[in-house]
């Protein structure tokens, strides 16, 4: 895949308009960024308003501090983007991971937040701004999901819960608004390091989540998904990268993981 231009004659015609979730750290804020660089209009959706003051210092986005849990917050935002003139592009990046545990062990409030986030937030973003979309007459939305929502594994079924969650809501979405010409896109990454993820599903052990990425050669990086994120959404209207799978190398499928450098 080559990487898309952020060059002047790459641009569409017309300023893309997006709205990006997740934009305080990880693959939210390396989409938002790379968005930017491509020309787009961005409001960067967070709950840390500190960290999307420093990403709007950087970089132009538009920061707005919200949960996309919270019905209050999601219609603050609807209402905010509306003002500014509207937007094309929906791309859902908030999630993430609680826990470790067995089913047996399950902890009630770990799965109550992954589904939380991860679905109903997911679902809520959708609910507020698909009137828009489909307005528009030429609307995506990106949903990023998981290689978590295609395979179980112990150990993360809270996860795969949710993530199967997102996925299914993404594939039904695709069918319910085809017909308003809303693309739906859905990117699947396996494994990427980040400075966050690991280290929240772990409880904040740091060694623990170092450990996750230990003698992998060439793990993902935010960057990495951002660009193929940018990519999809850059390819002209009629294309649908329905589900876009995105992993190392070394990971051949969730359960096969190649370590090849010297672990401490």
């Amino acid at each position: 895949m080559p990487p898309v231009e952020s060059s002047t004659a790459s641009r569409p015609s017309t300023v893309r308009r997006a709205v990006v979730t997740g934009a305080s750290s990880g693959i939210g804020l390396a989409t938002a960024t790379r968005l930017r660089q491509a020309g787009w209009d961005v409001v960067a959706v967070a709950r840390r308003a500190d960290r999307l003051d420093g990403l709007a210092a950087q970089t132009g986005a538009v920061p707005f501090a919200a949960d996309v849990t919270n019905d209050d917050d999601v219609e603050r935002l609807r209402a905010f983007v509306a003002e500014r003139g509207g937007l094309d592009t929906l791309v859902n990046i908030a999630g993430g991971a609680r826990g470790v545990d067995r089913v047996g062990s399950a902890q009630n409030d770990d799965w109550e937040w992954m589904f939380d986030v991860n679905v109903l937030g997911t679902m809520k973003m959708l609910r507020a701004f698909l009137p828009a979309l489909r307005a528009h007459g030429a609307g995506t939305v990106l949903n990023l999901t998981s290689t978590a929502a295609l395979v179980p594994y112990e150990g993360g079924a809270g996860y795969n819960a949710a993530k199967f969650g997102q996925h299914a809501l993404t594939g039904a979405l695709r069918l319910e608004e085809v017909e308003h010409n809303v693309r739906v896109i859905e990117v699947l990454p396996g494994l990427v390091q980040t400075e966050e993820f690991s280290l929240n599903r772990l409880g904040g052990d740091r060694q623990a989540a170092d450990k996750v990425y230990a003698g992998v050669a060439e793990p993902l990086t935010a960057d990495d998904v951002a660009e193929v994120v940018a990519y999809s959404l850059l390819l002209p209207h009629h294309i649908n990268l329905d589900q876009v799978v995105i992993r190392p190398v070394a990971q051949a499928a969730n359960h096969k993981l190649i370590r090849t450098q010297p672990q401490e």
